[in-house]
């Protein structure tokens, strides 16, 4: 295995960590402001409803990650 297919797999590693990361804020998030709303009828702090919203954004980080791995890693070693 060379560098590059090395750092392909890596950049996909790193790729399925945010997305699994973005998916457990994002059902966290969900489930807190679940409560939130529930509990006291309020529409919560700006942490309730960023929660998810981060998530998306990891989620979506790491699914350009995956796909984007391979142009990744040729950036990457470019010179080589």
């Amino acid at each position: 295995m060379n560098q590059k297919q090395l750092a392909n797999v890596l950049i996909k590693i790193l790729g399925l960590s945010f997305c699994v990361d973005g998916i457990i804020r994002i059902v966290s998030g969900v489930l807190t402001l679940f409560a939130t709303l529930t509990s006291r009828f309020g529409t919560g702090s700006v942490y309730v409803w960023a929660t998810p919203f981060t998530g998306l954004v990891l989620a979506t980080i790491g699914l350009l990650f995956i796909v984007l791995s391979r142009t990744i890693a040729d950036m990457l070693f470019r010179d080589e």
